[in-house]
């Protein structure tokens, strides 16, 4: 019997507040995608929010749909400019951050390149 078609609707997924102003829609992931060998999601950030440094042990792909922002890697000089229509990847393991800039939010398209979302951050969480 082949595989059949997986349809997934933004507006039917659950929305998790991140903390600092962003939120996340995962599309394909640990609930609908057991046997997809990627997790994607929709990450709403408000202006003004940046992401806690972080690596992943995969490579995660990032594309802007909509609003501005920053990307950069740690240890690199400089950030890459993040708007409509771009697409970065990040390396595996690189520790990386971004951040919306401008006055709308920036809302990325993201695929992580491994079924379950692994996070390892910079530095503790700031209380």
């Amino acid at each position: 019997m082949p595989e059949p078609l997986i349809v997934v609707r933004e507006e039917d997924r659950p929305v998790v507040p991140f903390p600092g102003g962003a939120t996340y829609r995962t599309l394909i992931g640990d609930d609908n995608g057991a046997d997809i060998p990627v997790r994607t999601g929709i990450q709403t950030s408000q202006p003004g929010y940046a992401t806690r440094e972080h690596s992943h042990p995969y490579v995660e792909i990032l594309t802007v749909l909509s609003g501005k922002g920053e990307a950069w890697l740690d240890g690199e000089a400089g950030t890459t400019p993040m708007a409509p229509g771009v697409t970065i990847s990040i390396p595996a393991g690189r520790v990386h951050g971004f951040r919306a800039l401008g006055d709308e939010p920036l809302v990325t398209y993201g695929i992580h390149t491994f079924p379950k979302r692994v996070v390892h951050y910079k530095d503790p969480p700031q209380s």
